[in-house]
C-alpha cells in the first residue's frame, strides 16, 4: 500500500484600507502585523509607515532566520547568538519597478566548545536555509536570492 499524502492548509488574512490616490496612505491589519502603508519616499511617495518593498524583505528575512534557527537546532548545533542583516534591491527600468535581489547576511556565533566541523556545518545550513524557506521558494525564479554568512566561535567561554 502506498504512502498517504497529508495536506494541511494554513489560511492567513489581511484587511487593508486606502485613503485616496497614489500619494496617499492606507492601513493594513493581519493580526500580528498592523501598519500604516504608503509608497516609499525614494519612489516618489509620502514615505509614511511601511511599504510593499519592506514587507517583502521582511517576509523573506523572517522566514529565512526562522528556517535557519530550526535547521541548526535539528542539527544539534549550539548557537550562542544569531543575527541577520538583509538587503533588497529594486530597480527602475523605463519606469517599471522590479524587485531584483535579496541578500541575507546572517551572523552566527556558535557556543564555546563547538568544533571546526560545526562551523562548516553552520555555513552549509546558512545556504541551505535559503532554499528551504517557504517565502524563498515562492520568490524563486523571480527574485535573485543569496546568502553571505559569517560563522564564528564564541571566544567568551
Amino acid at each position: 500500500m502506498g504512502k498517504e499524502l497529508l495536506v494541511v492548509e494554513h489560511v492567513f488574512h489581511l484587511e487593508a484600507t486606502w485613503k485616496g490616490g497614489r500619494n496617499s496612505e492606507g492601513e493594513i491589519d493581519a493580526g500580528g502585523l498592523r501598519s500604516v502603508i504608503s509608497i516609499p519616499a525614494e519612489m516618489g511617495g509620502p514615505g509614511t509607515g511601511t511599504n510593499p518593498d519592506e514587507m517583502l524583505l521582511g517576509a523573506a528575512s523572517t522566514c529565512y532566520i526562522i528556517t535557519l534557527a530550526a535547521m541548526m537546532e535539528r542539527a544539534g548545533l549550539l548557537v550562542q547568538s544569531l543575527a541577520l542583516s538583509s538587503e533588497g534591491i529594486v530597480d527602475v527600468t523605463n519606469n517599471i519597478f522590479t524587485y531584483r535581489r535579496i541578500t541575507h547576511r546572517p551572523r552566527i556565533v556558535l557556543a564555546a566548545g563547538s568544533s571546526h566541523e560545526h562551523l562548516v556545518q553552520a555555513e552549509r545550513l546558512a545556504d541551505k536555509a535559503e532554499q528551504s524557506c517557504m517565502i524563498s521558494r515562492a520568490l524563486a525564479g523571480n527574485v535573485e536570492l543569496s546568502t553571505q554568512a559569517v560563522v564564528v566561535l564564541d571566544d567568551a567561554g
